[in-house]
């Protein structure tokens, strides 16, 4: 291919600006700070690039030093998806935790004071709220980061999430278009198929997103998934009939339409992230969304040449280039003057949703633990959305409270009779994630159970098994809020 190095005529620059590429390390390269002196307009931010608040503050004032109205972007859903908190766990439930206190205002202040905090951080752009709908309980990739399986708690949830972000000045990036939560397969890892009728899609699938453009969100994030009733040829990312079709005409959208990431597989494996920006660009998404995986200068320079080849080579028209890059520096302006909501910090709204989001059976029996107990983690695979960087559980707050507390983590087969040889005399406390999803994890629980009846169960992940244990708490999430709320529960704090 073609490398066009000018990075200064019209069209150079608007390739650029519609890409929103991640990096590596704390402070900013040379490379990202000198494509923003070319055009580059945002910068997305993983776990990888976060130590402190303080750390993350000075990096966005480093990346405004050379644009002042870059959009800074950040996965950042709150619950078991952290980014600002990647290394102890988020300190806000996720989606499933409020949707199961299903209390809409409790949702926007969990969202503003998670916004007010990544805007105090210089943070402008949130990849959030996940507005799927957990039609499919075995999904392997949404789970707890949607608000849970009926349509009007999604619909009202993601509403009230978009408000409570934007009012702390973050624009919403309302995710995963047109649903990727009636799917078996996790886009990171190939392509996912949903087979529904159309009619179907229309009337649960979409209801959240006819919410959030109702309740105003900045932002929409596609999805890497194929909806034959939509397209039967192209994942909903690379359809024009999905983004500009359906979102564009039949919803009336008109903020950013912005990518899932363009290294996922179910893109860069079938069509290559190069083709994949071009299609998806001429579909109608507006910024380029990569850098999970991909992370330097050369896929920026890969990604903008291509595109630029594309409109000389008649592919690409140059007006939906233009247009694409016009909508990213409307979010950019948007941001830049945006009115912020006063509000007083609530550093307590967190743990206050995951108490109340708690689910409990057997706690009119149950004796609160005064002795140290053994923390068996049935620890299944993390999905990639997650990571397996962030800690979960309950272990580290059963030691706070109860010190002298141990811990393991078990898979596998022999789970069971491991946790049990490890623990020894003492109290089990059992802690799964998706039982219903790992027949391993539930004959893990059987064994447990079998030996040791008064084993206490905390269920982190969607409850659909049935309740066991002498305790048994669905948290309905594995954040460090959900954790600390069900370990109070736990030794009576």
């Amino acid at each position: 291919m073609t490398t066009f190095a000018s990075g200064t005529d019209t069209l150079t620059r608007d390739a650029l600006t519609v890409l929103q590429p991640g990096f590596t390390g704390t402070t900013a390269p040379d490379w990202l700070l000198r494509r923003l002196g070319e055009g580059l307009a945002s910068v997305g931010l993983f776990g990888r690039n976060i130590a402190s608040p303080g750390q993350l503050a000075e990096l966005t004032s480093q990346l405004r030093a050379e644009r002042d109205d870059v959009l800074v972007a950040i996965d950042e859903e709150g619950g078991d998806v952290t980014r600002l908190e990647v290394r102890t766990g988020s300190s806000f439930p996720g989606n499933h935790a409020l949707g199961a206190v299903d209390d809409v205002e409790l949702t926007r202040r969990v969202a503003f004071e998670l916004g007010r905090r990544l805007a105090e951080c210089g943070v402008n752009l949130n990849w959030a709220p996940s507005a799927d709908i957990n039609s499919d309980p075995a999904n392997p990739v949404i789970g707890v980061r949607s608000f849970g399986a009926d349509t009007e708690l999604v619909a009202r949830h993601t509403a009230a999430y978009v408000g409570g972000l934007q009012a702390a000045g973050v624009a919403a990036c309302t995710k995963h278009f047109p649903g990727h939560g009636d799917t078996a397969v996790d886009s990171h890892h190939a392509l996912p198929r949903i087979g529904v009728e159309a009619s179907v899609l229309r009337a649960r699938e979409l209801a959240p997103f006819r919410a959030a453009i109702t309740a105003g969100t900045k932002a929409v994030m596609s999805a890497h998934i194929l909806v034959p009733a939509l397209d039967p040829d192209r994942p909903a990312t690379l359809s024009h009939g999905v983004l500009t079709g359906l979102l564009r005409g039949q919803l009336g959208y008109d903020g950013l339409i912005v990518t899932d990431g363009m290294e996922m597989q179910a893109i860069a494996g079938t069509y290559g992230i190069e083709r994949g920006s071009v299609l998806a660009i001429a579909a109608g998404a507006d910024a380029i969304c990569v850098g999970g995986g991909l992370a330097d200068d050369e896929t920026v320079r890969r990604l903008r040449d291509a595109l630029v080849a594309a409109v000389r080579s008649g592919e690409l028209p140059e007006e939906r280039l233009a247009d694409a890059a016009r909508r990213v520096r409307g979010l950019a302006a948007w941001t830049a003057t945006a009115d912020r909501a006063k509000g007083v910090p609530d550093p307590e709204i967190g743990l206050t949703a995951a108490r109340r989001a708690l689910e409990v059976t057997g706690a009119e029996t149950f004796t609160p633990l005064t002795e140290p107990p053994y923390v068996a983690a049935l620890t299944p695979v993390a999905n990639i959305a997650v990571g397996d960087e962030t800690p979960w559980g309950v272990a580290a707050e059963l030691l706070r409270l109860l010190p002298g507390t141990q811990t393991g983590s078990f898979t596998g087969e022999d789970a069971g009779r491991a946790a049990l040889a490890a623990a020894g005399g003492r109290r089990v406390v059992a802690v799964v994630r998706d039982e219903h999803r790992h027949p391993w994890m539930a004959t893990a629980l059987d064994t447990l159970l079998a030996a040791r009846p008064d084993t206490v169960v905390v269920e982190m992940g969607v409850p659909q098994a049935t309740p066991r244990g002498a305790l048994h708490i669905a948290t309905h999430g594995a954040s460090h809020a959900c954790g600390r709320a069900a370990a109070e529960l736990i030794a009576g704090a």
